[in-house]
């Protein structure tokens, strides 16, 4: 077995026949050249010092250099756009409605389009519908544009407001009124009553103090008594 590791290097450096030239289309180089390539390519491909000689390495296993891929995905470069923070927004008046655009009759199309909205939401408001299960959709439900009114409140000189939500926040809702004036109404302890179609649905807004897409995967548990 070993006679015969012997000659390897012999069959590896041994001229290829000409017709197998041909077929394969190589060509045999020199001797000289052959072993000048050989002794290149194991020096850049391993770490052996200028000074070991070459014929040290016969019968050998020598590991080659190679470089391994990174793990993982590659980072992006591009940076994702930053939002306004609160402060911005507060500096650039978003959530303010100039004086010309606080007109009852301006927000009536949106009024229309919740009430649209509300009536695909419940599967459409019939007499047989079950009231439960409509005022579960409507806890969750998006009130940009319905029509609300005060019915019971620890302040007697909110009960009777009634308008449009223009602006729904966490504490507040902001309202046009038919005299088209806007009105911040707070929802601790007040009752708001909103009819869709003959379906009156009452509101305690002490227990809907929510952002409306924080309000929207919450779970509501239903409770016998609910105090302003």
């Amino acid at each position: 077995m070993q006679k015969e590791d012997r000659n390897c290097p012999g069959l590896v450096q041994a001229k290829i026949p000409s017709q197998l030239e041909k077929l394969v289309g190589v060509e045999s180089e020199a001797v000289g050249k052959a072993e000048a390539f050989t002794g290149a390519f194991l020096r850049n491909s391993t770490q052996l010092h200028s000074s070991h000689n070459l014929k040290s390495l016969r019968y050998k296993a020598v590991t080659l250099g190679f470089t391994r891929g990174k793990k993982g995905k590659k980072k992006r470069n591009s940076k994702k756009a930053k939002g306004l923070n609160a402060r911005q927004k507060r500096e650039m008046k978003v959530f303010q409605i100039k004086p010309e655009q606080q007109r009852y009759d301006l927000f009536l199309p949106l009024h229309e389009l919740w009430t649209q909205y509300v009536v695909d939401l419940c599967n459409g408001l019939k007499p047989s519908s079950n009231p439960q299960v409509i005022q579960q959709k409507l806890l969750k439900a998006d009130f940009h544009g319905a029509i609300i009114t005060v019915v019971r409140s620890k302040c007697p000189s909110y009960v009777g407001t009634t308008g449009i939500i223009v602006q729904e926040l966490k504490h507040i809702f902001k309202i046009i009124t038919k005299e088209d004036k806007l009105k911040v109404m707070p929802k601790r302890n007040n009752v708001f009553a909103v009819e869709i179609g003959g379906f009156v649905s009452h509101i305690y807004g002490s227990k809907f103090e929510h952002r409306a897409s924080e309000r929207s995967a919450k779970k509501f548990k239903v409770k016998g008594t609910i105090d302003l």
